[in-house]
């Protein structure tokens, strides 16, 4: 690990400044729509779907600009796209509190999906391995650490600044703090070097790369792997509070439930780093997949019950937690830190394209069959990533010399 100074001076102040931008940009821009949506919808007299189909039609945005974040991540550094994604966002969330037009609204969520882009987890990861290049790995842990934190200071927050002056207030604020915090910390403070993308971390440095081609069928998979699981925390996390009150659960349990996800998904991402830096990515996402897919099993064999119900919660976050960092971790393990940042973004272009569709998926299933069709459909995403990443081969070691 760097020594303070590299905190402050160096490259590594990159970590933590990532880590405090990604709070706010994930408590901003993604966790507050489930508590503002409902009162948007209520005051302008629009239907609750039709006002949360925004925030699907801002992901859909997301996952087709995302590719060209990481080119121009590449070409740019973080310390320019991210300051421009702050900066979109902003005028994104202010026009959320103008648009009383339902084309405006709509215009409004497509400028905050493009702002998200280029603002969360995918252009962080760029960015990381933009200056840390094959060594980017632990940064990345450490980034996912500090994002997992964002619910737990983003709902409260937005619960009581919603008391404080109402959804439109609320939007205004957190439309400042882009503008007055993220925006000043990527532009002025983010390090523009570049890691030689060659090079090695100090305790590899003697073996030589062990990359492939970002082409092919392994690229295939990794892209199709993560795409099918993109499909479950999306569908779950706008479905799984509704499935358990269905079930039987009263409400409040079920949202204490629902509470375990966050921690669960931090201990992993503590105990990744803690524990698993000698562990190839491919084997951590392989066993991530493989405990999401026990999970749905458990509920399946055990129906759901307290107990069943907050064991699947902590298998779920766990996986969750881990399945976060190997977006991250695999294509740098698999493919290299050169164009990294393209890599990243052909990968999270998928990812987000099914992430907003997801939860219009789910519903429809539900509805039209029954709760248990839905969680078997999110199963076998699981199932289909884990497959993928079953039959991704990690490269052989060139011979030294």
């Amino acid at each position: 690990m760097p020594d303070m100074r590299d905190f402050v001076f160096g490259s590594w102040r990159a970590v933590p400044l990532l880590g405090v931008t990604q709070i706010l940009a994930w408590g901003i821009l993604f966790y507050p729509p489930v508590l503002t949506v409902p009162l948007i919808a209520a005051e302008r007299g629009w239907s609750l779907p039709f006002a949360m189909g925004g925030f699907s039609v801002g992901l859909l945005c997301a996952g087709l600009i995302a590719p060209m974040v990481g080119r121009m991540i590449d070409r740019r550094g973080g310390h320019v796209v991210m300051t421009g994604g702050s900066i979109a966002a902003a005028i994104g969330l202010l026009g959320l509190v103008f648009a009383a037009h339902p084309v405006a609204y709509m215009l409004a969520w497509m400028v905050i999906g493009a702002a998200t882009a280029a603002s969360l987890y995918d252009p962080a990861f760029a960015t990381l391995g933009r200056i840390f290049g094959i060594a980017a790995r632990r940064p990345i842990t450490i980034v996912t650490f500090f994002g997992g934190l964002a619910s737990t200071v983003s709902w409260p927050a937005t619960h009581l600044l919603i008391a404080a002056c109402g959804w439109r207030g609320t939007y205004v604020v957190y439309a400042l703090v882009l503008l007055l915090v993220c925006a000043p910390l990527h532009a002025l403070a983010l390090p523009r070097t570049r890691a030689d993308p060659g090079a090695r971390p100090p305790e590899t440095r003697a073996r030589r790369p062990e990359v492939v081609p970002a082409r092919g069928s392994i690229f295939i998979l990794v892209i199709v792997g993560f795409a099918a699981y993109a499909f479950v925390p999306s569908a779950m996390a706008a479905h799984l509070l509704a499935i358990l009150g269905r079930a039987g659960l009263d409400p409040a349990l079920a949202v204490a439930v629902g509470a375990l996800f966050g921690p669960a998904q931090v201990a992993a991402r503590l105990c990744e780093f803690a524990f698993a830096g000698n562990a190839h990515p491919l084997a951590i996402v392989r066993s991530a997949l493989l405990l999401t897919v026990s999970a749905f099993v458990l509920l399946g064999l055990a129906g759901i019950t307290a107990v069943s119900a907050a064991v699947f919660a902590l298998m779920f976050g766990l996986s969750n937690g881990l399945v976060s960092i190997a977006r991250g971790t695999v294509p740098l393990a698999l493919f290299g830190a050169a164009s990294y940042g393209r890599i990243v973004g052909r990968i999270a272009g998928p990812f987000m394209l099914v992430q907003s569709g997801a939860p219009l998926v789910m519903a429809f299933v539900a509805e039209r069959a029954s709760d248990a069709a839905a969680l078997a459909l999110a199963a076998a995403f699981a199932v289909v990533a884990l497959g993928c990443f079953l039959a991704v081969r990690r490269p052989a070691r060139p011979p030294a010399g």
